[in-house]
């Protein structure tokens, strides 16, 4: 279901905002039909949350066919025009270089990078947000970027934790588990994945696949003898589409220079 303000959305209302966008139409209709309860101020906040959702999903398969590579965080490589990698295989944001630039840089010369599956999935959340915020907001929200894992997310991503997979949206990062792993392959322990449409997912050095092609890799990667197979886990991560959007309203409505 989907309010905004105090009505409710109908499928005639939706297909007058996106009918002529076949992917926003199929985003917002799944957000119609679950059983999550999304509520909105105004329209331009659910525009932009279904518009950030879109270019999530394109970010991920632009990505997948780039040349980024899978890499552990000890062999990971960075673009050192605007990243500095530290000892610890991350990507920290260099000083006076724009965040906007940084980030696109990774698509535009996707040869020079290579890291794991969870900083991937953030990798793929703010390529998104250059193509829907503007790039003095994006640089003004992300000055001190990096690059690692969940833990050191930038406060304006307002990135959470979620239950309800069975109502994930496209856009939404997932996550499948691994619980009997060979101890020789860590990395197969599990894998990030953003929800993409028609029941596929985007998972870093795994690829484009449906959850049963991602659950026979991962189960290809256990102990020997184990019966328990990987599974999709009741978890959802996304960002706070409602706090961006709102930055982007403000933005636009600031005095101008």
């Amino acid at each position: 279901m989907i309010l905004i303000g105090r009505n409710i959305v109908t499928e005639d209302r939706l297909t007058a905002m996106f009918g002529q966008d076949e992917t926003k139409y199929q985003i917002a209709d799944m957000m119609l039909k679950a059983g999550t309860v999304f509520t909105y101020k105004d329209e331009q906040l659910f525009d932009f949350e279904v518009k950030t959702r879109k270019e999530i999903v394109r970010a991920s398969e632009r990505l997948n066919n780039s040349f980024f590579s899978f890499r552990l965080f000890k062999d990971s490589v960075c673009n050192k025009r605007y990243w500095d990698r530290t000892e610890e295989g991350g990507f920290r944001l260099k000083k006076n270089v724009s965040a906007y630039d940084a980030v696109r840089d990774i698509l535009r010369n996707s040869r020079l990078y290579g890291t794991e599956c969870a900083t991937a999935i953030v990798i793929v959340f703010y390529l998104a947000l250059t193509e829907v915020l503007p790039r003095e907001l994006f640089d003004r929200l992300f000055p001190d970027i990096y690059l690692m894992d969940w833990k050191y997310l930038d406060k304006d991503l307002g990135v959470r934790n979620y239950r309800g997979v069975k109502d994930a949206i496209p856009g939404d990062c997932l996550y499948f588990k691994n619980p009997d792993v060979n101890p020789d392959t860590p990395e197969w322990q599990g894998e990030n994945v953003i929800k993409l449409l028609n029941g596929y997912y985007y998972g870093h050095g795994i690829g484009i696949k449906t959850a049963d092609g991602i659950i026979r890799d991962l189960n290809r990667n256990r102990i020997t003898g184990s019966e328990r197979s990987a599974y999709l886990a009741d978890l959802i991560v996304k960002p706070d589409f409602k706090y961006l959007g709102e930055q982007l309203l403000f933005w636009h409505l600031r005095p101008q220079e």
